[in-house]
């Protein structure tokens, strides 16, 4: 585990080592992560939603939403700022806290790597081959993978989503990635702004014909720069429309 957690609480308790061990090696469990801020975090109920769907999927039962936000505000312990990730195991809920995380702005660097991941849908844990790949990315000097087929269809990053501009549209992939909160929440308010959006195919190839290219997950959004070595155009109207969006997404009290 990171050595930055200073909380971890199982079913609203003090893990015992036992509990904790679950995290690095049980195999089914899946996760939701968010950046709470004043004790508010975006997406809420999307979180709550991925934790309801993906718990009926993994285990067949349900999760109560009131029950997830409670140990929420029981792992805080009052503290107001700090990244937060729920899991779900068999066994119940594993509440972690550390401190709060936030997305570098500048222009970001990633490399296409040919991976896909299990059960992509899915923001599960055990996926040893998918740190694997982010390692090797950083190692390289990158900030995040891009995770292709063997076509070059990108589906998303190692451990964000993707998204593209052109033509005062914005595109996402097109291909089994996972539906990030962040992602989403964005996806929602581009919507409120009349931003067109759309679903398509996207290859690595394909780059040079885009204007921009964006990253994001729980930490927040940022540029693209470049994919390898080929460079990624930046429209200011789409970095705006991102900024936009991210500074209007609501921040629900947990």
């Amino acid at each position: 585990m990171a050595d930055n957690v200073y909380q971890v609480e199982v079913n609203g308790r003090a893990g015992d080592d036992d509990a904790v061990a679950l995290l690095d090696h049980e195999g089914w469990g899946h996760f939701t992560a968010m950046q709470v801020r004043a004790g508010r975090t975006r997406g809420l109920d999307l979180h709550l939603a991925r934790l309801q769907a993906a718990h009926r999927e993994v285990y067949g039962k349900s999760l109560d939403g009131d029950l997830v936000r409670a140990r929420i505000r029981h792992a805080l312990d009052g503290r107001a700022d700090g990244s937060v990730r729920v899991y779900g195991y068999w066994a119940g809920l594993i509440v972690t806290v550390r401190g709060p995380e936030s997305m570098p702005d500048r222009p970001h660097a990633m490399t296409a790597q040919h991976f896909q991941r299990p059960l992509a849908r899915l923001k599960h844990v055990g996926s040893w081959a998918q740190g694997k790949y982010h390692d090797s990315a950083l190692a390289a000097g990158f900030d995040e993978g891009l995770l292709t087929d063997e076509e070059g269809r990108i589906s998303e990053g190692v451990i964000t989503n993707v998204g593209f501009w052109r033509d005062g549209s914005v595109t996402w992939p097109e291909a089994p990635k996972l539906d990030g909160i962040m992602m989403l929440a964005l996806r929602r308010q581009l919507a409120v702004q009349g931003i067109p959006q759309a679903e398509a195919i996207v290859r690595v190839q394909d780059l040079p014909a885009y204007d921009g290219m964006i990253l994001c997950n729980s930490r927040g959004w940022a540029p693209v720069g470049r994919v390898d070595d080929t460079p990624i155009r930046r429209d200011d109207a789409f970095t705006d429309a991102i900024s936009a969006a991210y500074d209007d997404c609501p921040r629900d009290e947990i």
